[in-house]
């Protein structure tokens, strides 16, 4: 329905009456959705606010967009149509959020700095949003225009400048604390009227990624990548190496033992008898390092970081980790109290399965086995007597041919915690 038609809601304003050219302005948001389809669900969840507050248009983070009636007068639709893009892909890539962490992170405060954040966020979608069926605005802030290179993240641009003389004409920069973080006064906040929840916010980017995702030759190489973390957010991988193995060691049964140090309370219940009672000691843990042919020089020294991780997340007791080398054949088992120098040997094909068996054939058997690994390699057939958790080095589909037509990708199985390392 138009907004000129009987019956449409009227648009709503702030900052006194003036009239507000609504037709063009949706004239322009339905070219930016002919021209970038993959962005239409969030184009149409955008909702307009008519404001004399703000210099051109501007979102905040409920998904509002504040709109100048001077700047949709002066403008023609085929540049409205690229600022309509601009400003919905600052919510898409999260800038608000990403500026309040880069903040707390860096110790960056006042209104110059959420400038330069404004600026480096705008730097960051405009290096491929134009062209294509959108007309490049005259003065499009631009990465070449800093002698920055293209194809970066906000928070890269944000160490490569700083505000001076070359960037002047830029203070008239306001794309709203949909693009920086920072509130302005215009905002109508959590409570207003037609903001997004957070779980609607959500949706609209899961639709938008599927969208890219469904038509990979038409978006730019910038969008392929937000669509792929998108789906696959990064996380913080060593943080969840950790928790995993925690979560191991401090199950029933793993590092649980019974001593007679201290009686156990039920012999009170049995005259004449001591019973032993559970002690809980440190946990034992076996880390069986793939040093296959497959693995590289760089992920073996990620291991042996994650070895010197792993004895930090059992309480510090190096007595209690060994690490077991193993390519097609298990090696030696190295205590880590011995030193750091712990020799990675092998070099040739796969299989954990020896590498597990000589981690449990150890005497004291360990409470938990760790394997650092490619995933590349046979599993054993059956549950092992102890948890498990596996530390998968990254793969393309394509590394897993190997040459050999026939062969299929081996996952770890269903009973292993597995964490993607890198």
């Amino acid at each position: 329905m138009s907004p000129d038609e009987p019956g449409a809601p009227a648009l709503p304003h702030l900052g006194g009456p003036g009239p507000l050219d609504a037709g063009k302005l949706f004239a322009a948001r339905l070219q930016a959705a002919r021209a970038r389809p993959y962005l239409a669900t969030a184009l149409f969840a955008l909702h307009p606010v008519e404001s004399r507050h703000v210099p051109t248009m501007a979102v905040d983070r409920h998904w509002r967009c504040y709109v100048s009636p001077a700047f949709v007068d002066r403008t023609p639709v085929e540049d409205l149509a690229g600022v309509w893009v601009h400003e919905v892909s600052h919510l898409l890539r999260d800038h608000h959020g990403r500026s309040d962490r880069v903040a707390r992170e860096r110790g960056l405060t006042g209104p110059g700095e959420r400038l330069r954040m404004n600026i480096a966020a705008d730097c960051e979608i405009n290096d491929d949003a134009y062209g294509d069926g959108l007309a490049q605005p005259e003065d499009l802030v631009t990465p070449g225009a800093l002698g920055l290179p293209e194809g970066e993240l906000m928070e890269d641009y944000l160490r490569g400048f700083r505000l001076g003389p070359h960037t002047q004409n830029l203070a008239w920069l306001d794309c709203g604390s949909g693009a920086d973080g920072r509130e302005r006064e215009w905002d109508l906040g959590p409570d207003g009227a037609h903001g997004l929840s957070e779980q609607e916010r959500d949706a609209v980017r899961f639709r938008v990624a599927q969208g890219i995702s469904g038509r990979r030759g038409r978006a730019p190489a910038g969008w392929k990548r937000w669509a792929e973390e998108a789906f696959h957010p990064p996380q913080p991988w060593r943080e969840l190496l950790g928790a995993a193995i925690r979560s191991a060691v401090s199950g029933p049964g793993a590092g649980e033992d019974y001593s007679y140090g201290r009686p156990s309370r039920r012999s009170a219940g049995v005259p004449g008898v001591v019973l032993p009672s559970l002690r809980r000691r440190p946990p034992r843990v076996s880390v069986v390092v793939d040093t296959s042919g497959s693995v590289s020089d760089a992920e073996l020294g990620s291991a042996l970081l994650e070895v010197a991780a792993i004895s930090r997340a059992v309480g510090g007791r190096r007595d209690m980790v060994t690490v077991v080398t193993c390519d097609a054949a298990a090696h030696l088992v190295h205590p880590l109290c011995r030193g750091e120098g712990i020799p990675l040997l092998g070099g040739g094909g796969t299989d954990l399965r020896a590498g597990f068996t000589r981690a449990l054939r150890a005497r004291p058997r360990p409470d938990v086995v760790v394997a650092l690994t490619d995933g590349q390699t046979p599993w054993p057939g059956a549950r092992p007597p102890c948890r498990t958790v596996v530390g998968l080095f990254p793969r393309s589909p394509r590394s897993y041919d190997e040459g050999d037509p026939d062969h299929v990708p081996r996952f770890p199985p269903a009973w292993a915690r597995v964490v993607e390392i890198g």
